[in-house]
């Protein structure tokens, strides 16, 4: 049985230090630009900043991945490339890529930096995976959301390279992250710009009667009681109204986290390589206390011990959780 390596978010410097500290394998991080899908204000590393971070990190024995994870619009394929360029040189260990002409061009301009395949990409049949490989060299590929335990296990058996998979973390769907309603509304798309709802879009307005309305651009997304903690407005994950609804329902997805701790021991089982954490947008204290309750967790199962998880329902998107589509049949 291997040992899964343990993917953890990093969206500041301060939060990969944070991940590494609190015993991360590997971080995953960007730069300040539209290569990378959590290309907020705030967010992400300049080359600098990831020149001392990735020093850091190899320092403190966590690897470090490059999310170069979106897909550059037509004629502006350079700035991936100078990223690519920049990546190589600092010293990463990989590069998460989506799009095509970015993986070719990792491997014809260094064959020895490890390609990593974008659930942006959604491979998940082994002759899409086995395309990737044969023809880009990828050496692991991050599984959609959408799979099973089951289906996980016996692709394995059939493709010649790692697999990761999400087991914390926002359970947004929408073909894994190729999603056009932020576009429509914004301006800006989540797979080419890499950013879905951008901060100056977003409004938030309190009424009279104590409650709170969220607002993308020029339409209401959300409007929460009093009592109701407000949630960032994204056009999948608002409630709307119809005539032939009473009150407001959500038409794509309703908030909620991805919580896998309970299918650690079978993933580990499927022979997973890599387990990932998503959160690059939150805080460094939410890293490292679930960076940490993970680390605990994967070690206690290694050592043939019963994992203990910190309850980590109050750092979950909307307070509820699921084992997403990992449990929806079982595993032969």
């Amino acid at each position: 049985m291997v040992k899964p390596e343990l993917i953890c978010p990093a969206g500041t410097p301060a939060a990969l230090r944070s991940a590494v500290d609190a015993g991360a394998d590997a971080v995953y991080c960007g730069y300040q630009n539209a290569t990378n899908a959590r290309n907020f204000v705030g967010l992400n590393f300049t080359p600098e900043e990831m020149e001392k971070s990735i020093r850091y990190a190899h320092d403190g024995g966590t690897k470090v991945l490059i999310t170069l994870n979106t897909f550059p619009p037509a004629g502006k394929v350079e700035l991936w490339k100078e990223m690519v360029d920049l990546s190589a040189r600092l010293g990463a260990d990989a590069c998460i890529v989506a799009d095509i002409a970015v993986a070719a061009y990792i491997r014809d301009t260094y064959p020895d930096l490890r390609i990593h395949l974008s659930v942006q990409a959604a491979a998940s049949s082994p002759e899409a995976i086995e395309y990737y490989v044969r023809e880009f060299g990828v050496k692991r590929v991050v599984l959609p959301r959408i799979m099973t335990v089951s289906e996980i296990r016996g692709l394995l058996k059939e493709i010649p390279c790692e697999v990761e998979t999400f087991i914390f973390g926002n359970h947004g769907l929408m073909v894994e992250g190729r999603c056009s309603l932020t576009n429509y509304v914004t301006g800006q798309s989540t797979n080419m710009d890499g950013a879905c709802s951008p901060a100056a879009c977003v409004k938030y307005e309190r009424a009279d009667d104590g409650s709170m309305s969220t607002i993308l651009g020029d339409y209401m997304i959300d409007r929460f009681g009093p009592e109701e903690t407000a949630g960032y407005p994204t056009i999948c994950k608002g409630r709307y109204k119809c005539d032939a609804r009473d009150g407001g329902y959500y038409a794509f997805e309703e908030p909620i986290s991805l919580n896998a701790s309970t299918m650690l021991p079978d993933l580990i089982n499927a022979g997973v390589h890599a387990f990932k954490i998503e959160g690059r947008q939150r805080s460094r204290a939410y890293v490292k206390k679930v960076v940490a309750a993970f680390r605990e967790a994967v070690d206690s199962i290694m050592a043939g011990q019963e994992p203990k998880l910190a309850d980590l329902v109050a750092l979950t998107e909307g307070q509820k959780q699921t084992e997403g589509a990992l449990k929806t049949k079982k595993w032969r």
